[in-house]
């Protein structure tokens, strides 16, 4: 309930920023309109005072975005080799912003002179007129204020938000190239989806029942969520006393908690995995979270399987993917399916034909010959002037 009560104030919040950016974008143009419409040439007037405006919002968004750039926490705690992010772009948006601040405290006295300058300069494109000189250093000053306010706020909202991101997907697909260099194929490739999630490329698997978490074992270790859980029953697959029948059965108990947890089993020791418990959770699973997963056990199954039994699992996971209703386009399981089928050794299946004569002619070793194929009883032959039906 509060969760969703924050969700709404959210919302409510990003509508009315959105609406202060258009009334405040809206009241500029209204007067620019205005007062293009009271010129001699109206079009002249109304072209040019946009193209001002939009110079005008352009190098206020510039430099609200200097002056927004997020600095990077820095700390002594912080690991030995881990990934620290390039701090140029910070370290320029500090000098300039100071350079800035002190050319225009610099020339304060002066700023009237040089905003009639600039609507001097500025009063042709407007039309002319001693009119146009002081409306063309207010649409300047209006709309540079507005491209700063407008830069400074999105790069001061969005900018960390999409590199913190950016940051935790490199750490993800790093942590996934460690996970593959110590041949946990499963767990790499669970860390690359991730990886992917974050940044956006590729849809989850949201479908994750709310009781999944009290069905799971509970979790020892920092991890939380169903995800998390799931990641320690893995890590612990190895070392633990199960055997294959013990997780067969766990996954046949029927409750979607025990079927994960019999999955994720199954991902830490292909030795466990029971291939039929596997197809039974992509082509029927209970929620698209349990269908990851059990792609995944898949996936650690790949280099185990016989041709027949590979088989099935690529008519498995193409029936998903080409059922409207099975596997979206675009999403994490689509990534883990394709990959799978790119995988898997594609069997031709040839019918055995006949052997006839011609072929065994044909199969014949050189110099000799096949055998003549015994030839049908015919009918005594009848001497010639006796009766046909009679042979005294």
């Amino acid at each position: 309930m509060a969760k969703a009560r924050r969700l709404g104030g959210g919302a409510a919040l990003r509508t009315a920023q959105w609406g202060a950016a258009g009334t405040l974008a809206g009241t500029g143009l209204t007067g620019l309109l205005l007062f293009a419409v009271d010129r001699p040439h109206t079009w002249q007037a109304l072209g040019g005072g946009l193209v001002v405006a939009g110079a005008s919002v352009v190098l206020g968004g510039a430099l609200g975005f200097l002056f927004g750039v997020p600095r990077v926490r820095g700390g002594s705690g912080e690991p030995q080799g881990s990934y620290a992010p390039n701090t140029n772009l910070e370290q320029v948006s500090d000098w300039l912003t100071k350079v800035l601040l002190g050319v225009g405290l610099t020339q304060l006295g002066s700023l009237g002179d040089r905003l009639h300058e600039l609507g001097a300069a500025l009063a042709p494109v407007l039309g002319g007129g001693d009119a146009a000189v002081p409306f063309a250093a207010a649409l300047v000053l209006y709309f540079l204020v507005f491209g700063f306010l407008a830069g400074w706020l999105v790069t001061r909202l969005a900018l960390p938000r999409v590199l913190s991101d950016a940051d935790q997907a490199l750490d993800l697909f790093l942590a996934g190239q460690d996970r593959d260099r110590h041949g946990d194929k499963v767990g790499a490739d669970d860390l690359r989806v991730r990886a992917m999630q974050q940044l956006g490329l590729l849809g989850g698997s949201a479908e994750r029942p709310a009781a999944l978490a009290g069905q799971l074992p509970p979790s020892s270790g920092s991890p939380t969520g169903p995800e998390g859980v799931v990641a320690e029953v893995r890590s612990t697959a190895k070392r633990s006393a199960l055997t294959a029948d013990q997780v067969g059965a766990l996954f046949a108990d029927g409750s979607e908690g025990r079927r994960i947890q019999a999955l994720a089993l199954m991902q830490g020791d292909p030795s466990l995995a029971d291939l039929p418990s596997v197809l039974d959770a992509i082509r029927h699973p209970r929620s698209d979270f349990e269908q990851y997963h059990a792609l995944l056990a898949a996936r650690g199954l790949l280099s185990r399987l016989p041709a027949g039994e590979a088989q099935r699992l690529r008519d498995a996971v193409t029936e998903q993917l080409v059922d409207p209703r099975g596997i979206p386009y675009g999403s994490d399981r689509s990534w883990l399916a394709e990959k799978i089928l790119s995988r898997l050794p594609v069997t031709t299946f040839v019918p055995e034909q006949p052997a006839s004569a011609d072929c065994a002619t044909a199969q014949a070793p050189a110099g000799q010959t096949a055998p003549a194929a015994p030839a049908a009883p015919s009918a005594p032959a009848t001497p010639q002037g006796s009766p046909s039906g009679d042979g005294s």
